[in-house]
């Protein structure tokens, strides 16, 4: 008889429940639940309906008792950063505000008055990102400060959906790393840190690993569900979850978990937090087995996202993708510029920053993709570099995992703008990775080396030569 595994991986955009189980020494997937996400007004912040989003999660969790398959266990995992405050009742203050709010804007400046950057990056080795938590903090206490006296604890999003299945707190390494408030030394809470820019200690909970067990669902919840199963934790910042299934058999790799975000980086033991790295703009976020992911938070297909809502969400990303490798137009923008981070036209603000720059404007969807995705790929090629020189490795390939593999043009000119075999799959990455590390767990996968291995051998890879 099969056991299963079930990762809820919840994106920006969307979420889906995905149960796994093996067969013949690989992994076999299949797609329970799908539901949407996005981000809401509510007043006046962007917000994130978590009230919604764990109905959505029960609903996903009850049509595994409808097909019959009831996993052992189950993960979530979801973006980094974002959070909620419960008050000394555990119930929830204020919304959960999405990182595109406006709010963390100037709020480098209040944090850079108590530590500056140099010393913050040596500290945490995070790559600074104007919607860390560090800043969203600092947002609160000069803005809401009443919300942060108020509050008892702080959960990220995962950690809060994990409370409300078990009735459990606990906090997963991984994505507390994206706070910039854990130290890259000692992988814990860097107290000192947070008690210097006046933020309450008492909020933030002991930090656990990937793998730890939270509990059991809580016994209505078990009724309405329909059966009970272990909540253990995955690695819950998606990216976490997604580079634990990079499929490769090489200690050292090149990777881009590519979707709303790019990805960008390969694995070290140990944190690099030299003034170098803070300069290359390179982030040491926390990975499976205190494993450091290396990286760089590239804009990714947020921008082509955005562009096909306003101007063709009649095409599929397949569409768009094909149409753009049909121009010609050469125009680059910087992907990672702030301007593109919450405009309020993505097309318009494309059009602008190649205007401004002397370039040719791009008309229509697909010239406004192909600038896109070129742009996307010389961006990639110019953090193949930097990665090369900080590690002082050559890296011979880059593994393109995530929902951003199956773009094939991008692909293709990844490989040509880095000069490096390209290697794309598997898509579902993100929750490939979730459900590795429950099956580690339970001792069907023996370790991450093995996961790693199986995951080649289960799902299609596509190769692109330079």
């Amino acid at each position: 008889m099969e056991k299963y595994y079930l990762a809820v991986d919840i994106g920006a955009s969307s979420g889906r429940h995905i149960l796994s189980h093996m067969e013949n020494g690989k992994l076999i997937l299949e797609e329970i639940y799908r539901f949407p996400n996005g981000m809401e007004e509510c007043r006046g912040e962007k917000t994130w309906n978590v009230d919604s989003l764990f109905r959505e999660i029960r609903t996903g969790m009850r049509k595994c008792k409808e097909s019959g398959k009831i996993p052992v266990s189950m993960g979530i995992d979801t973006w980094a950063v974002d959070f909620v405050l419960l008050d000394q009742d555990n119930e929830r203050i204020g919304s959960a505000v999405a990182y595109r709010d406006e709010r963390t804007k100037e709020m480098d400046r209040e944090v850079y008055k108590i530590i500056d950057e140099p010393e913050l990056y040596k500290r945490t080795g995070i790559q600074k990102q104007i919607f860390n938590t560090i800043y969203q903090l600092m947002a609160l206490k000069k803005q809401e400060p009443v919300q942060l006296q108020k509050a008892a604890k702080l959960l990220m999003i995962p950690d809060y959906f994990h409370f409300l299945l078990t009735g459990n707190m606990v906090t997963e390494y991984t994505n507390a790393t994206t706070t910039q408030l854990v130290g890259a030394q000692t992988k814990d809470w860097d107290y000192k840190l947070i008690q210097k820019l006046g933020y309450p200690v008492s909020l933030f909970q002991k930090l656990q690993m990937p793998g730890t067990q939270v509990g059991v669902l809580k016994e209505e919840l078990a009724k309405e569900i329909g059966y009970s199963c272990k909540v253990i934790l995955p690695a819950t910042h998606d990216t976490g979850s997604a580079v634990v299934a990079v499929p490769t058999r090489e200690e050292q790799a090149l990777y881009i978990s590519s979707g709303t975000w790019s990805l960008m980086g390969t694995e070290l033991q140990q944190a690099d937090c030299s003034e170098q790295s803070r300069m290359h703009n390179l982030t040491n976020e926390g990975g499976y087995g205190y494993r450091f992911r290396y990286l760089k938070n590239i804009m990714g297909l947020w921008m082509i996202q955005s562009v096909r809502k306003e101007i063709a969400p009649e095409m599929s990303f397949g569409e768009i993708c094909e149409a753009a490798s049909k121009c010609e137009i050469s125009s680059i923008v910087d992907c990672n510029a702030e301007r593109f981070l919450a405009p309020a036209s993505m097309t318009e603000e494309v059009r602008a920053a190649c205007r401004e720059s002397g370039q040719k404007e791009p008309v229509g969807i697909a010239e406004i993709a192909a600038v896109i995705y070129n742009s996307l790929a010389k961006c990639y090629a110019n953090t193949v570099k930097e990665l090369e020189e900080m590690t002082g490795q050559t890296y011979a390939c880059i593994h393109i995992i995530g929902g951003g593999a199956n773009a094939d043009y991008l692909n293709r000119l990844t490989a040509d703008a880095t000069g490096k075999k390209v290697y794309a799959g598997p898509v579902e990455a993100t929750a490939i990775g979730n459900l590795a590390v429950q099956m580690m767990v339970e001792g069907e996968i023996a370790d991450l080396k093995t996961a790693r291995s199986i995951i080649a051998d289960s799902f299609p890879i596509k190769c692109y030569e330079p």
